[in-house]
């Protein structure tokens, strides 16, 4: 029985993938461009097509579950960061905890690409006020809103999910944290309902590598760190040039930064849990590390977090 609790563990963790596999060269036969411009400016190969925001996500969930040992009867409550929902009402979690079946509560949570961090960070006040578990999950069907006949956007998108098992913990891993928005950037990237995703890809640029690195320093200044503490960076999975420029400005090597955008796309809310358990399972985190998770976008919004894997 845990007489305090300060936060969140992880414990377990999953992710989900559509069969379909979309390569550039494909998308080549139908626009003007080839896999050479699309991987050099963007540093995306392929992404994965297919599924629903329900469907991915509780398959997420599930392998979470599993490698947690636990079931749904052990969680009090389904997080899901999405901006891409099955139907406008209900929302996608409640489904996604019947699947799983999870008694508990369900919520969906929309700050774009910033979503998984958001999450991250609701679910450690949370457990430190009385809940046991959350199955915090970033599941995406970007394909759905995406316009396949815009060059400019047709190429980053892609679907996905990911999904951790976060339990209360009196030594909470979560050390600092930072949480922005700012609302007159919204028609930057954009999409109406009924609508496909509309961008001005420099803009975002241009304030996404700002955002990014002052919303981990802020971070990492809170947990009492600095960039040089860091073992693995996980960046949201927009494009290779916005993440290298931001590990320039941070002073932190490329090398040590989780990368899976070459394989997924840009998955919004799904891309750091893809990048993150891509890494855990390739045995890219040890205990005792200083891992930074950090991301943007439409809002736009901006989050990073900072977590010391502990055993």
């Amino acid at each position: 029985m845990l007489t305090s609790v300060s936060g969140l563990r992880i414990i377990g963790w999953g992710t989900a993938l559509p069969d379909r596999i979309v390569t550039n060269d494909e998308l080549a036969e139908s626009l003007e461009t080839s896999d050479e411009w699309i991987t050099e400016r963007t540093g995306i190969r392929e992404r994965r097509v297919g599924g629903t925001t329900t469907s991915l996500g509780t398959a997420a969930g599930a392998a979470a579950l599993a490698s947690a040992g636990i079931t749904g009867a052990d969680i009090d409550l389904v997080l899901l960061a999405t901006t891409t929902s099955d139907q406008l009402i209900p929302a996608t979690a409640p489904a996604i905890a019947d699947a799983l079946g999870v008694a508990g509560g369900a919520v969906d949570l929309n700050a774009a690409c910033s979503g998984f961090v958001y999450g991250l960070i609701m679910a450690n006040g949370l457990l430190s006020t009385g809940m046991r578990r959350i199955l915090l999950v970033g599941a995406e069907t970007l394909s759905t809103v995406t316009d396949w006949t815009d060059r400019s956007n047709a190429m980053l998108f892609g679907d996905g999910a990911g999904a951790l098992v976060l339990e209360a913990t009196e030594h909470g891993w979560l050390r600092g944290w930072d949480l922005g928005a700012d609302g007159s950037a919204l028609h930057i990237l954009r999409c109406a309902h009924g609508g496909t995703i509309e961008m001005d890809g420099k803009e975002v640029f241009r304030r996404a590598v700002r955002v990014m690195v002052d919303s981990a320093n802020n971070a990492l200044e809170r947990a009492h760190l600095t960039a040089d503490d860091v073992d693995l960076i996980v960046p949201h999975q927009a494009n290779i040039r916005i993440i290298q420029a931001a590990c320039q400005r941070l002073g932190i090597d490329e090398a040590d930064a989780a990368i899976v955008i070459d394989r997924f796309g840009n998955t919004s809310s799904a891309s750091i849990p893809l990048a993150l358990v891509d890494a855990l399972d390739s045995g890219r985190v040890h205990p005792g590390d200083t891992l930074l998770l950090t991301g943007f976008g439409a809002g736009m919004t901006w989050a990073s977090a900072v977590l010391e894997w502990a055993p």
